[in-house]
């Protein structure tokens, strides 16, 4: 099984740990027990690979002790510079860094084979505090994917014909930005976000998930599109529900 939520920013709020107990029944009922073959991915902001701090480990403990595997795709708020000290490897038909036995980071323009669905994953984002942050220790310009990144994920897309099941970024695309926002400097458009415009035109997929603006809902332009924060979403139930209400 896979499931889908949103930023945790290193369970430095209650609420974010609260979310992961098995006492917080609206997001675990009716999953029955999940094991090491089932996924948890947290669509950016994941925060603990931060500072290597006592307080990280336990988390990161606390998390790897948990009966599912963990993964998770960058979002703007990560210490890029300790987070590119992890190896890459190849893993469902991508690329990914282990931070830990059972977390998993996914990495920028990767499409992966997992649990008989297609995803196709595009971390980072635009910070929009970065007046109040510190260069290399409370943000990083690898916040932003580069040319470099978007060349990749071309690459993996034109590989499976431009057809996925679901995508799972931090940002969303430029155009519907605008639409959750009436004031374009909220969330305004930058190179990340234009391309996912290009991605968005492009792509045939059944659901998409985007972390990064703390609330959740679907798009009412689009219902495929969920923006996602405390929810856990199952992607096979959410295409299913597509399709019933397109009647098919």
């Amino acid at each position: 099984m896979i499931l889908v939520t949103g930023d945790t920013h290193g369970f430095c709020d209650s609420d974010e740990v609260a979310r992961f107990s098995r006492h917080n029944k609206p997001f675990w009922d009716g999953l029955g027990v999940l094991t090491k073959d089932d996924y948890v991915i947290i669509c950016g902001d994941f925060g603990l690979v931060w500072d290597g701090s006592e307080e990280e480990q336990y988390w990161l403990e606390w998390l790897r002790a948990k009966p599912f595997t963990t993964l998770f795709l960058d979002g703007n708020h990560e210490n890029f510079d300790r987070l590119a000290a992890f190896p890459v490897e190849t893993w469902h038909g991508g690329q990914v860094q282990t931070v830990a036995p059972g977390i998993l980071h996914l990495m920028r323009g990767q499409v992966y084979e997992l649990d008989g669905r297609r995803l196709f994953v595009l971390g980072g984002a635009q910070s929009h505090d970065i007046e109040g942050r510190v260069p290399g220790k409370t943000w990083w310009p690898q916040e932003l994917p580069t040319e470099d990144d978007f060349a990749a994920a071309r690459r993996a897309l034109d590989a499976c014909g431009w057809t996925v099941d679901d995508v799972l970024t931090h940002s969303l695309p430029t155009s519907l930005q605008r639409v959750m926002y009436d004031d374009p400097d909220a969330y305004p458009g930058n190179r990340l976000t234009d391309f996912l415009d290009e991605v968005y035109a492009r792509l045939t997929f059944q659901n998409w998930y985007s972390g990064h603006y703390h609330v959740d809902g679907r798009m009412r332009v689009d219902p495929r599109v969920r923006v996602i924060y405390h929810e856990l979403r199952d992607p096979v139930r959410d295409a299913d529900a597509h399709k019933k209400v397109d009647g098919c």
